[in-house]
């Protein structure tokens, strides 16, 4: 057995080299130019495993599970959930772990399997790449985004998930805008074709079939049908007019500055979560008062991949 395979199974998964590369690396006649790769390899797994209890990215790598529910769980366990819920009600116990509750419920609903290209890694509290220079966030940033929202996610309130790629956190604001008693919609019932609840769009058509595929596979297909879920092709920095104004706004990409569009089409008293920035991004809320005053919030440091048109994304 090669060095590399009496790693544990967890450092393992964290590099993709392919099993020639690691010959090579374990080879004693390897290269200097190898110690190096090595080198970065073994630096890139210290920041992955450190355990900082003030980064939620240092505890994400604990959450991973061999099941969806498993992942979620781990999430609650190791208070990934309750941080970011916390943070957003302000320390306010009973507030928090009602909405941990409320995002576990519908996290748990949306198989992350049905999401993801790799399936072997679908239960890792990390992102993927989904192809089309695109990817699907890590577990705990989605829940950080759905905490971020769930405040202006009222029942029968529309969404817009701005760069919607394989559908997963479109499906998971589905279940999250339900009533509070778990109800869908009045027109689920009725079997009318309603104004859609969630509007995902996506630039890339592939991937916008890809996310109509997904909810299907994960049971939604009866709301694509009815019209409470639409998944569309265009460009989202320019919004979705036909449906606007939007309750919230989740924007999955970074953009270089505020797009004017979706400040527009955001409705009186809802919020857009959004990252700005290019080198230096932050995740910002955008809060309009019922007077349409804009108030503009800067959250925390992340690193997305950039808001643009496809060519250069396919690009990046």
């Amino acid at each position: 057995m090669d060095r590399f395979n009496r790693l544990p199974q967890k450092l393992r998964k964290l590099t993709r080299e392919t099993k020639a590369e690691r010959t090579l690396y374990c080879n004693p006649g390897y290269s200097r130019v190898h110690d190096i790769r090595i080198a970065s390899f073994f630096i890139e797994l210290l920041r992955r495993f450190r355990k900082s209890p003030k980064n939620i990215d240092s505890m994400a790598w604990t959450s991973s599970g061999s099941s969806n529910a498993e992942l979620i769980d781990n999430m609650l366990r190791n208070g990934i959930l309750g941080k970011v819920v916390g943070d957003v009600v302000d320390g306010n116990k009973s507030e928090a772990e009602c909405a941990s509750d409320r995002i576990a419920r519908a996290m748990k609903k949306v198989d992350r399997a049905n999401y993801v290209r790799d399936k072997r890694d679908a239960y890792e509290d990390s992102p993927q790449t989904i192809g089309h220079g695109a990817t699907i966030s890590a577990p705990h940033m989605h829940a950080y985004a759905a905490s971020h929202l769930l405040p202006y996610l009222p029942p029968g309130g529309r969404v817009l998930d701005v760069g919607s790629g394989s559908g997963y956190l479109s499906a998971v604001l589905y279940h999250l805008i339900e009533d509070p008693h778990g109800h869908k919609p009045s027109s689920s019932d009725s079997g009318a074709k309603s104004k859609p609840l969630i509007i995902g769009i996506e630039h890339v058509s592939e991937l916008t079939d890809w996310s109509i595929s997904n909810l299907k596979h994960d049971g939604l297909g009866e709301a694509l049908e009815k019209g409470q879920i639409e998944m569309v092709t265009g460009d989202g920095r320019l919004g979705y007019p036909p449906n606007a104004p939007y309750d919230a706004i989740h924007v999955g990409a970074a953009a270089p500055e505020l797009p004017q569009a979706l400040v527009d089409q955001l409705a009186p008293g809802g919020r857009m979560f959004i990252p700005i920035g290019t080198y230096k991004q932050n995740i910002y809320h955008i809060d309009k008062d019922e007077s349409g005053k804009i108030t503009q919030t800067e959250v925390m440091g992340v690193r997305y991949v950039p808001l643009t048109d496809r060519k250069s994304q396919e690009e990046h």
